[in-house]
């Protein structure tokens, strides 16, 4: 469930000392320069267009930002539309291609509704190959890899391929490890006991949405 925006602004930190890796490992999505909005360090935010000081420190106090929408309100407060729209070229929260709404499909820059339209004609996703195959009926493939950056199909905590696992943002090999550890998933409270063991409520809450249990 989305958070509200006022809850979203009085988060905590994402990771436990003793947890996963540092976030900033994993900060970065998918094969591009794309950044993970929880998982961006205070360098990095500094980097991006119209971000100052204040900016970067209220972007991390916000976190976990739950979705794209949230993040957008988060910005909104800060930025003007143009502005939101050539840091979402830098940084983003990643769509659920599965389970996100029109509203959150339209925040990723380049997507008008005629293509988001697309995105949700193909539903559901198994994975990301049929992501490629269909949008590349109206994209091209430079497109396509472009697009992939800012959407993900949940994993299958059962039958996830290491390569599956660490695609998720912010999981790096002592993660994995973990998650592999307690196989099989019956249910996905089983995945929040366990590797709740590791990371903090915020951070299991923001690394549920990139699996699944089938």
């Amino acid at each position: 469930m989305m958070r509200s925006v006022s809850a979203t602004l009085t988060a905590g930190a994402l990771l436990l000392a003793a947890g996963a890796a540092p976030p900033r490992a994993g900060a970065e999505v998918g094969k591009g320069s794309l950044l993970e909005a929880n998982l961006a360090g205070r360098e990095e935010l500094l980097k991006l267009p119209h971000f100052d000081a204040a900016l970067a420190d209220a972007l991390i106090k916000a976190r976990p930002i739950p979705d794209a929408v949230a993040l957008d309100k988060a910005l909104a407060a800060r930025l003007s539309p143009d502005q939101r729209k050539a840091v979402y070229a830098r940084l983003f929260v990643p769509v659920n291609l599965n389970a996100a709404p029109r509203e959150e499909i339209l925040l990723i820059p380049g997507v008008g509704p005629r293509l988001a339209h697309e995105f949700e004609e193909y539903r559901p996703y198994e994975g990301l190959a049929r992501f490629r195959r269909e949008i590349g009926k109206y994209v091209d493939a430079a497109e396509v890899a472009r697009l992939e950056q800012y959407v993900f199909v949940p994993v299958d905590l059962n039958s996830a391929s290491e390569a599956d696992i660490l695609s998720i943002p912010g999981v790096g090999r002592r993660l994995l490890h973990e998650f592999l550890e307690y196989r099989p998933y019956k249910a996905i409270d089983q995945f929040r006991r366990e590797i709740g063991k590791y990371v903090s409520k915020e951070e299991l809450a923001r690394l549920e949405r990139y699996v699944t249990v089938r």
